[in-house]
């Protein structure tokens, strides 16, 4: 299963989540989803502009934990 951990690093950067959605061009409903695990796909351009926004690595919001999807259970 995939975790988003994007809570984590807005919080270490100190950066409202509405300013990121500014700043990367998406809606806050979208980066919501996102940052909730609800979505199915990441454009590699959205974790682009995400991780060049946040000065992070897809590793800092992304991380692989064992276990089952949500749609597997």
């Amino acid at each position: 299963m995939i975790v988003i951990n994007l809570d984590v690093m807005l919080a270490k950067r100190k950066m409202p989540s509405g300013e990121l959605a500014k700043r990367i061009g998406i809606t806050q409903a979208n980066l919501s989803i996102l940052k909730t695990g609800k979505a199915k796909a990441i454009r590699f351009s959205t974790l682009s502009a995400i991780c060049r926004e946040l000065r992070c690595q897809p590793g800092d919001i992304l991380e692989f934990t064992e276990g089952e999807d949500e749609k597997d259970e």
